[in-house]
């Protein structure tokens, strides 16, 4: 299997899901404003979205956007526990803990990093995201992980997008 990234992207958790999966990947990095991969192909013809992360199977197959792919990966290695059986309440509490990430903070953070979001906005968006962050440390408070004592690939993706703040300069010291 090979995964498309790129450095201090959100493919960063897929990667250390299948790091803790003992999962062998071969790694594809990416120049997202390009569309083109370190290699110098075309991007776009694997993942016309073009973003990452993506997964291509042996097989050519593909699946894009990464709590489908931490899901897909840790169901590979069950024994690694990075995700509840599928069908069990615990696994739709993973569900909800990825998309509480992706909804509520991986898309928060966007307009932080483009250039041209006006300074006003911007900081609307660091309220909002201290408002999560809020959530966040009032769920860690009597949580060792997301999911209670087990780390999850729920973890792994919040650990990806709460490092964006190094990037943006936004305190989580509250």
């Amino acid at each position: 299997m090979k995964l498309y990234f790129s450095p201090g992207a959100c493919s960063l958790s897929p990667h250390i899901v299948a790091k803790e999966a003992g999962i062998d990947l071969e790694l594809a990095q990416v120049d997202l404003a390009k569309k083109q991969t370190k290699a110098g192909a075309d991007f776009t013809a694997v993942n016309a979205k073009g973003y990452v992360p993506t997964l291509q199977m042996d097989g050519g197959q593909v699946l894009t956007d990464g709590p489908a792919i931490v899901q897909f990966l840790a169901d590979r290695k069950p024994q690694s526990s990075l995700a509840p059986a599928a069908g069990s309440m615990e696994r739709y509490r993973l569900q909800e803990w990825l998309n509480f990430i992706a909804s509520e903070l991986h898309k928060g953070f966007g307009p932080l990093f483009r250039p041209t979001t006006p300074d006003a906005y911007k900081e609307t968006v660091r309220e909002s995201l201290a408002k999560r962050f809020d959530h966040l440390d009032k769920h860690f408070a009597k949580n060792d992980h997301l999911m209670g004592k087990q780390f999850t690939v729920a973890d792994a993706y919040c650990f990806t997008v709460l490092n964006w703040s190094n990037f943006v300069k936004l305190s989580m010291d509250e």
